[in-house]
């Protein structure tokens, strides 16, 4: 919307955090804090961002380098809003309609709450509205004063209140829709004569007031969306409101979460109808389920992809990868940046390491690990395996106990095994060594030189048979 920007507030550093990370960039289901008001700003509509940065602005720059509409303004000393509002107008030199003012560390703010701010405040022909919510303890917010006819005249500092100021219960939530010309005028005259010293953004309503100008208040309906998040408590707080919302729009969406407190979604999770999703799950940011999958209780799943109709089993830890549809994947298994095409099944206690890629009706089973290999379509490594740097073709069956010994100590080296062939238990490949199609490896074979298509490789030392030797042992 080109007649309305925003001002994000994120310079402060947090101090009752205790932590090395600014406040505003600590993780809130699966964002940082600061990233929830930037969204909501922009799906109200505002085209153009601005957030005032001060402690670690690195940090803050890199995190926001590739959103085009956002420009950062440094505020070097944080000496209030008013001051930090004051910084951001250079940004916005030129502008002439609404501004938008959030903090950075109010993430719960609704889109639908903005919107309906802006229209209020359009409507009522206000230069500005401040968004106030009822608190039962409004201990540490500033009291709005309003005048015989509902309009707001001043906001009072809690230490800057009287007693009977502070015996009010209508807070400032610290967000505001103001006229640009009139905001950026304002600003520049604030004083600081205040308990605290600070340039307070809530001295220009005094300074609308003695122009004769608008000031209104617009109440939100839900403290909840105003908590401002101090330390390390009000932070989990705010998480578990936020993944309760996230987990009521999937709900909606026709998604089953048996237990959605205890279930762990974040932010920009894409999940299909009908996928049911036991307690203890945790699903990042990013990943996408498709339709009619089940996920059952404990799986982690991280950047990934799951096609439709997937089944993860308790305890699965998935990270990075692209799965198919009708896959399986059991109790405790672990996968990273890895690809498993339509059917496959993979474990229990499988682990599939990066740069894996399993073809269709692939089975992986408990006690396999794969790292580097490409596995094609019917290919099955039942358990007890390790399948390393390796390409396998369509419908091998590797034996149990089966071992491809890349690393020679200096470099890494690669197996590569043909169609149809069958690997019998406790065998060891060599590499750098080929297997040609339909080959059959019998069982305890070393494989230390390349086998011809349609052979049968055999590695056994001669098997040697002392009888009585036991008995003379003993009676040594």
């Amino acid at each position: 919307m080109d007649n309305l920007a925003a001002i994000i507030l994120a310079a402060g550093k947090g101090t009752r955090m205790k932590s090395g990370i600014v406040k505003v960039m600590h993780p809130l289901a699966g964002a940082p804090m600061v990233a929830w008001p930037v969204a909501v700003a922009r799906q109200a509509g505002a085209g153009r961002i601005v957030a005032v940065v001060g402690h670690q602005a690195e940090r803050l720059r890199e995190h926001f380098s590739n959103d085009a509409d956002i420009t950062l303004a440094v505020q070097e000393e944080q000496l209030g809003t008013g001051h930090a509002v004051a910084c951001a107008a250079g940004d916005l030199s030129g502008f002439s309609g609404k501004v938008l003012i959030l903090c950075g560390d109010v993430p719960l703010i609704r889109t639908e709450t903005l919107r309906a701010m802006v229209a209020a405040h359009e409507a009522t022909g206000a230069v500005l509205t401040v968004l106030t919510a009822r608190q039962e303890n409004p201990h540490g917010y500033g009291r709005i004063i309003r005048g015989f006819d509902g309009r707001v005249i001043r906001i009072v500092e809690e230490k800057d209140a009287t007693p009977d100021e502070r015996s009010r219960t209508e807070v400032n939530a610290g967000i505001y829709c103001a006229e640009a010309s009139f905001l950026f005028d304002a600003v520049k005259r604030i004083g600081n004569d205040n308990a605290q010293g600070e340039y307070y953004l809530t001295d220009i309503i005094t300074m609308a007031n003695d122009r004769g100008l608008r000031c209104t208040a617009h109440p939100v309906a839900d403290p909840v969306e105003v908590m401002g998040i101090n330390d390390r408590v009000q932070l989990a707080e705010a998480a578990r409101h936020a993944r309760r919302r996230i987990a009521e729009e999937h709900m909606l969406n026709g998604v089953t979460l048996v237990d959605p407190a205890a279930t762990y979604i974040d932010q920009g999770v894409v999940i299909g109808a009908d996928t049911t999703i036991q307690p203890g799950v945790q699903i990042a940011g990013g990943c996408r389920v498709g339709e009619g999958c089940t996920i059952e209780a404990g799986a982690i799943i991280k950047g990934s992809e799951l096609g439709d109709r997937c089944v993860v089993e308790s305890r699965a830890v998935i990270r990075g990868c692209r799965l198919g549809s009708d896959v399986v994947i059991k109790a405790g298994t672990v996968m990273e940046d890895s690809t498993v095409m339509d059917h496959a099944a993979i474990g229990p206690m499988a682990h599939l390491r990066p740069g894996s890629e399993l073809g269709a009706h692939v089975k992986i089973g408990n006690f396999v690990e794969t790292k580097k290999i490409v596995m094609g379509e019917g290919s099955k490594a039942s358990h007890l395996t390790y399948l390393g740097d390796a390409t396998i073709g369509r419908n091998v069956n590797v034996g149990c106990g089966t071992i491809t010994c890349n690393y020679d100590g200096v470099n890494k080296h690669r197996t590569v095994i043909g169609d149809d062939v069958f690997v019998g238990s406790d065998v060891q490949f060599v590499a750098p060594v080929t297997i040609g199609s339909n080959t059959l490896i019998a069982a305890g074979t070393t494989v230390t030189r390349d086998v011809p298509a349609d052979s049968l490789a055999i590695a056994r030392t001669p098997q040697i048979n002392k009888e009585g030797w036991k008995l003379r042992k003993r009676d040594q």
